[in-house]
């Protein structure tokens, strides 16, 4: 059997659930059930405290994880990333008070707050510098008006909360975060584990890409196929009406009208788009 770990709250959690839904996995029916066993597919899903996953995942207790890449790194556990999910992103950012610390690489010997320690000692130690790293849970943006920290780290989305309290971010970001699925470092993945692996990217493909179909004169095929060669290349089949033929095609979601206007211009007619609700590529 597989065992798995999704958050049980938090801005993951629904994503995740909804996620592993799509790709034909059984999830809780109600939000205080802790446990869910798909027996359809041998899976039986664990619905932990999102700081907690890394953990279980890195001894080994649980095959995978769903988690975000901050709590992983803050974790310190021996746990590593299988793939990005691609939902739930996060900045991780430095601000201090104008005119204090000016770049990152002034880090050193200062205080820093902030509810990641583990975040800030893994980029403290990758840039080689030495600083007081405060724990702090929840807000930290009062940490330097009140005298506890020179700087904050801390999630950072339009930075509006940080002005509030009279800072200015620093430099680039520490750390870009996004939802992982995570393994235990070193791991050899199961039979159902790759299943899994698959079942996910063909989800995160299918949210991706529609499937776009139209006819065209068989002499405009070269030039419409340029518009939409689709993953390996488009599907072509003959129409009854001479010299036309029938093409089918992935293309991106976000690019499919643009698409559907030029092949208009060419000549190529009952355009459709049908959405993908699953694939394997």
């Amino acid at each position: 059997m597989l065992r798995v770990a999704i958050p049980n709250k938090g801005t993951l959690s629904e994503p995740a659930a909804q996620m592993l839904r799509e790709a034909g996995y059984r999830q809780r029916g109600e939000s205080r059930d802790l446990v869910c066993h798909d027996e359809a597919n041998d899976v039986e899903f664990f619905y932990l405290r999102p700081k907690d996953i890394a953990t279980y995942v890195g001894s080994g207790d649980l095959d995978l994880g769903i988690t975000g890449r901050d709590l992983l790194v803050d974790s310190g556990a021996p746990a590593e990333e299988v793939m990005d999910l691609e939902f739930g992103a996060a900045t991780f950012r430095f601000a201090a008070r104008p005119d204090t610390i000016a770049s990152p690489k002034e880090l050193g010997g200062h205080k820093i707050a902030t509810a990641y320690p583990g975040v800030v000692r893994s980029y403290l130690a990758e840039h080689r510098m030495e600083a007081d790293v405060i724990r702090l849970d929840g807000a930290v943006e009062n940490a330097v008006r009140l005298g506890v920290a020179d700087v904050v780290a801390d999630v950072v989305s339009t930075g509006a909360t940080l002005r509030q309290a009279g800072l200015v971010i620093i430099g680039e970001p520490l750390l870009r975060s996004s939802a992982l699925l995570i393994r235990r470092a070193g791991a050899t993945e199961s039979t159902q584990a790759e299943q899994m692996v698959r079942r996910l990217h063909g989800v995160m493909v299918a949210r991706k890409y529609v499937m776009l179909a139209y006819d065209v004169r068989a002499d405009l095929l070269e030039r419409s196929s340029a518009l939409t060669p689709g993953i390996e290349s488009p599907t072509i089949s003959p129409l009854h009406r001479e010299g036309w033929v029938a093409v089918q095609a992935m293309v991106l979601r976000s690019e499919v009208h643009r698409i559907m206007d030029e092949l208009y211009d060419l000549g190529a007619r009952a355009i459709l788009v049908t959405n993908i609700h699953a694939c394997r590529l």
